[in-house]
């Protein structure tokens, strides 16, 4: 399995000196499985650049699999710019994992001719939007198992595990210790991302962030490192940053990221996502 981050910014898309490093696009994390289907996760700003990079590959995956946290702007304002979208040879699946996704998909809000030019109707790809059946379905070699998270509004987390025994698990975005009834628990969560190769999840925010951020639907560090720790994930991957944190305070994040595990959990490998990166994520 290969991962690839687009856009690793949450919020707002936040370009400028201060953010150059760790890059200024929103949320978007694409997926190569073992058989070589595609799997994009989220389609903030950034999945306009891994667009650009399969279109200039000559060949278009086929399908496409799409799959959507949630509609919060931040996660979907990047579609519109897929250049995929607008070529006749372009195949994409827009995945329903629940009720609520498979809303969110009908009503396409971005294509309605009021927040874009362009009507869902008259986009040349071929769109495919499955209704929703179950929180458990097979994308080529793999299977995609469903979670709820505790966030405004609802959404959805994924855990990906492939044939070949290579497993991630995406969980933004998601607020550990809300401060009303929890939509699912940490214990639930650390279950369902038990073992896994790669845990991706939003660690926007610190403890100087609250109480002003509380029930905003985010998560801060430390709860984030204690969750990877519990579901004795191989790989931790903080996502979703905060658009005031720049550079600098990031380094600052990864540095007591590292001692923290080093500390408390020290098989687990701790890194805060930047654009660009690129993992292989080994069967185990």
């Amino acid at each position: 399995m290969k991962v690839n981050f687009y856009g690793v910014r949450g919020s707002i898309p936040t370009p400028g000196p201060a953010t150059v490093r760790y890059g200024g696009n929103t949320v978007c994390v694409s997926v190569r499985l073992s058989d070589n289907s595609l799997i994009v996760l989220d389609a903030g700003t950034g999945v306009r650049v891994l667009g650009d990079e399969l279109i200039a590959a000559g060949t278009l995956p086929d399908p496409i699999h799409l799959l959507i946290t949630h509609g919060h702007w931040d996660h979907i304002m990047g579609a519109p710019f897929f250049g995929p979208m607008w070529r006749t040879d372009a195949h994409i699946l827009f995945h329903a994992m629940s009720p609520r996704a498979e809303a969110g998909i009908k009503k396409m809000v971005l294509f309605d001719g009021e927040h874009f030019p362009v009507r869902v109707q008259d986009i040349p790809a071929k769109l495919e939007m499955p209704p929703f059946g179950t929180s458990k379905l097979r994308i080529g070699s793999a299977t995609v198992s469903q979670i709820f998270l505790n966030h405004p509004g609802g959404a959805d987390g994924f855990r990906i595990d492939d044939d070949d025994g290579s497993s991630l698990c995406y969980l933004t975005d998601n607020e550990l210790a809300p401060p009303g009834p929890m939509t699912t628990t940490p214990a639930e969560l650390a279950k369902f991302a038990a073992g896994a190769g790669m845990l991706i999840h939003d660690a926007q925010y610190l403890p100087s962030d609250m109480p002003q951020k509380r029930g905003w639907g985010h998560s801060l560090v430390e709860e984030v490192l204690d969750l990877g720790k519990q579901a004795e994930a191989r790989k931790l991957v903080l996502h979703h940053h905060d658009p005031g944190r720049a550079d600098d305070a990031l380094d600052r994040i990864a540095v007591h990221a590292r001692s923290w595990a080093r500390s408390n959990a020290p098989k687990l490998d701790c890194v805060v996502a930047s654009e660009g990166m690129s993992f292989d994520v080994k069967p185990g």
